[in-house]
């Protein structure tokens, strides 16, 4: 009865700010929509990110939007963290009804506020006229759309919809809303609008619905960030990357990113189970996941799965040398660099690590200082008590008793010695 007056109190609370930071929100997160940030004091990145939440929660409430934001202290409320499996920082969920959903796009108020509008209401929208098709095809680059009415396959859809909501649109509609260029040779229907174009889901070839949402759910050419990037790895897909600089595009950037996207969609149909074909703005990502340093502006291609990568022996060119290079990639003959190995897995850690501690460092010197220097100085404590100890003495006599005689090296009684070093005469004896 405490427990449930106490969440509810904290309802009331929490409805009247759209922002929170309430150690019960939890408890009532499964009964309102939330977004909840779960952060650690320590994490710079957590600093960084929470102006970016404060904008968020204000922009939900302007909207009128249902959705509260808030955030939990991960090292207070360890149990929380453990409950929903915490284990980056920070990590943001959505919280609606008895479901939870992760983000993990770009850590922008746009992006968070899409991801929000978008995961919260329904799952699968209706599009019942032309206007509202066309209206949602000027607002979003890539749509998943059911084409008839019920069956089977409809199920299988909303299940799907409900794994990859977090990821990109689900729509419904009828066949007198598409517009005129599409054309279905049967009906149920699934298709993907993306690049300018459709692509209708065929089981027999396509197989998995699942797997096949999964694959389409990016455009075939686009600018990738760490995050997209990120997601890869979910993929049995070879990214395929022009590295470009974009404040300071050269003529070779430019030829690079129009060879990409030429071969993106000339050769989609060829290498649409083999590769993901992108470009990205500036190396820093790149330069750490290989831990090394590549020159701009160049082409790579990753193998997230496994953290592989391959580089070009030879300068690209023309569209033939791009191609050969992609091909020598698939049949093996490029040389794989990287990977997860037990060597590459441990640098890998150590530079994660070092990056960790000097962001820490930047963001939040005084706290880093403490959190490095209270262990630091507890350990040089221990040896220097170790170091300057004096050894407790065992032959040490008790109080009142009479020391024995010390012996010499063959175990006879030493002899008396005067304190002057002198040994007594035979007189002195007879006077002792």
């Amino acid at each position: 009865m405490r427990n449930l007056i106490l969440t509810v109190l904290c309802c009331v609370i929490c409805l009247l700010c759209n922002f929170v930071s309430c150690p019960l929100c939890w408890y009532h997160a499964f009964f309102l929509k939330y977004i909840l940030q779960f952060y650690t004091p320590w994490c710079a990145y957590c600093h960084t990110f929470e102006p970016i939440l404060y904008e968020v929660g204000a922009e939900l409430k302007s909207m009128g939007s249902p959705v509260n934001v808030g955030k939990i202290d991960t090292t207070v409320h360890t149990s929380i963290a453990s409950e929903f499996n915490i284990r980056g920082y920070p990590t943001i969920k959505l919280f609606k009804g008895d479901l939870s959903f992760d983000y993990k796009g770009p850590r922008t108020k746009d992006a968070i506020i899409e991801f929000t509008n978008r995961v919260s209401g329904p799952v699968v929208k209706p599009l019942s006229s032309v206007q509202l098709f066309q209206h949602v095809m000027s607002h979003h680059d890539l749509i998943f759309v059911y084409i008839g009415q019920e069956s089977l396959l409809k199920k299988k859809y909303y299940k799907a919809a409900t794994e990859y909501i977090v990821h990109t649109y689900f729509f419904t509609a009828s066949e007198e809303v598409l517009p005129k260029a599409v054309t279905l040779q049967d009906v149920p229907a699934i298709a993907v609008f993306k690049d300018g174009t459709y692509y209708l889901y065929n089981e027999i070839v396509d197989g998995d619905l699942s797997f096949w949402i999964n694959r389409e759910r990016f455009p075939s050419y686009f600018q990738i960030d760490s995050f997209s990037l990120y997601q890869m790895g979910e993929l049995s897909k070879l990214v395929a990357l022009a590295v470009v600089d974009e404040k300071n595009p050269s003529e070779k950037s430019i030829r690079y990113k129009t060879l990409m996207e030429r071969l993106s969609t000339e050769y989609r149909d060829h290498y649409k189970s083999d590769y993901q074909f992108g470009y990205m703005d500036g190396n820093e990502y790149i330069n750490g996941l290989i831990m090394g340093e590549v020159e701009m502006p160049f082409i790579i291609v990753l193998n997230m799965t496994i953290d592989g990568y391959c580089l070009p022996e030879s300068t690209i060119e023309t569209i033939e040398d791009l191609l050969r290079f992609l091909n020598s990639v698939l049949d093996g003959s490029a040389k794989l660099l990287g990977g997860n190995g037990f060597l590459q897995h441990t640098k890998r850690v150590f530079n994660k690590a070092r990056s960790t501690v000097v962001s820490m460092f930047q963001a939040a010197p005084f706290f880093s200082c403490f959190v490095f220097g209270l262990p630091v100085g507890i350990v040089v404590l221990v040896i220097w008590r170790t170091c300057t100890a004096v050894p407790a003495d065992d032959e040490k006599p008790m109080e009142g008793a009479t020391a024995s005689p010390a012996l010499d090296a063959h175990g006879r009684k030493a002899k008396e010695m005067q304190p002057d070093g002198i040994e007594k005469t035979s007189e002195a004896k007879k006077e002792d």
